[in-house]
């Protein structure tokens, strides 16, 4: 009789040692085909040792924010929506508004709606870094170019 082979779990320290960085540009890429490429690699889904629970996944630097590509006429008619809680407190923006006051926001926005709506979740968008143009602070990490 074969032994049942057993799951494999990674551990928090584990998986912790076993992070990498990545550069992608976003310039002419579409933002939801974008963002879900992005919230994989955070996950960690795109590696073996991939765990529901821990947090495996890598960190993740996005530059040229700004030029992030949305297709048809989403840049009018696609809405940034929020509200402040009080009467009358809605407010909507289009996103081509948006992309110019605040380039980085809408990779956010769509990145973090991809991920867990939990602790894990909040955990993991920390480790995105937007920047609306070429440049990153983040040198020192050695980020790798992902293709």
């Amino acid at each position: 009789m074969n032994p049942v082979p057993k799951s494999y779990s990674a551990k928090p320290a584990e998986a912790h040692a076993d992070r990498k960085w990545w550069v992608i540009d976003a310039e002419g890429k579409p933002l939801g085909r974008l963002a879900s490429q992005v919230a994989t690699i955070l996950r960690g889904k795109n590696k073996p040792t991939f765990t529901p629970h821990v947090d495996t996944g890598d960190f993740v630097i996005i530059v040229n924010a700004q030029k992030v590509a949305l297709t048809g006429r989403k840049l009018e008619q696609k809405q940034y929506v929020r509200h402040s809680g009080e009467p009358g407190g809605f407010r909507t923006e289009a996103y081509g508004h948006l992309l110019e006051r605040k380039p980085e926001l809408p990779i956010v926005k769509a990145v973090k709606g991809m991920l867990p709506k939990n602790v894990l979740g909040r955990e993991l968008i920390t480790k995105l870094k937007v920047y609306a143009g070429p440049d990153h602070p983040h040198a020192a990490q050695k980020p790798q170019p992902l293709a």
